[in-house]
């Protein structure tokens, strides 16, 4: 019996279709695929939604585009497929495979894989639950140039207050992107733990923390009359006031990721980030 793959991609972009159609006429006979519908529409093919693609059988997904189309299909699925990035981007940090080692990569995938388990976040806003986050959960202002201020709880204890232009809680998946940027350190995605890095804080000790991930994090605004926005993965935002309170847990749920061999994040770090 025929594998089941599913594929998702950057569909604005004519490379990405290209290789589509590549992966297409290079599995003919060999598997089945089930294509997600912009990039289906493109290719004028039958389309499955990437958040059923579990339930019609795939064992695998792979993304073609760059981190952002990683995270958008793990986003929209409930209980993540296996995934296996194609970069057709720049940096690409999630993603492993170039364009020009995809078809040897599928090839691969065919014949077996190892799986990586990555945690997530769970985000609830006064009870109203958002998309996890397998990268970050930023709390931003809504008014660029103004400065927040908030009160950290951790397992209802207080922890912190601040005043900052945001607030970046990771994974250690998105230890490497916008909460490194910011300053934060850099965590093996095998440790167990959330990471808090304020954006531009206004005082000298605020600096970054590492928490176990077991731990309930709970971020309230404290300034009166401000709003600020809550960005999951950069994919998904919402707005918040100070009656609001944003909690963030372990998500029970992880996000899966597909490695065809080991190339080890240190060595990822050197090459993709020195």
């Amino acid at each position: 019996m025929m594998k089941r793959l599913g594929i998702t991609s950057r569909c604005d972009r004519p490379e990405a279709i290209e290789l589509v159609k590549e992966i297409i006429q290079h599995l003919e006979g060999r598997a089945e695929l089930l294509i997600d519908p912009c990039t289906a529409e493109k290719i004028n093919v039958r389309s499955t939604p990437v958040e059923d693609m579990r339930r019609e059988g795939a064992v695998a997904l792979i993304s073609i585009g760059g981190d952002g189309t990683m995270l958008r299909a793990i986003q929209r699925m409930s209980d993540p497929l296996p995934i296996l990035g194609v970069n057709i981007g720049t940096t690409g940090f999630l993603v492993d495979v170039s364009v020009d080692e995809a078809l040897t990569a599928i090839d691969k995938l065919l014949s077996g894989f190892d799986v990586e388990i990555r945690a997530r976040l769970g985000v609830v806003i006064n009870h109203h639950k958002l998309p996890p986050a397998t990268n970050e959960v930023v709390i931003i202002t809504a008014n660029p140039a103004k400065i927040l201020s908030y009160k950290i709880l951790i397992n209802e204890k207080k922890f912190d207050e601040i005043r900052a232009d945001g607030l970046v809680l990771a994974t250690p998946t998105g230890s490497t992107a916008y909460a490194m940027s910011a300053g934060g350190p850099i965590l093996d995605p095998r440790v167990s733990a959330t990471v808090i890095v304020p954006i531009a804080p206004f005082k000298l000790s605020a600096r970054p923390w590492v928490i176990p991930d077991t731990s309930t994090i709970e971020i309230k605004l404290t300034s009166q009359g401000k709003e600020a926005f809550v960005v999951v993965d950069g994919q998904y935002t919402e707005r918040i006031s100070e009656t609001e309170t944003v909690a963030i847990t372990h998500f029970d749920t992880p996000a899966r990721f597909i490695h065809l061999e080991e190339n080890g994040l240190y060595e990822k770090v050197k090459k993709k980030l020195a």
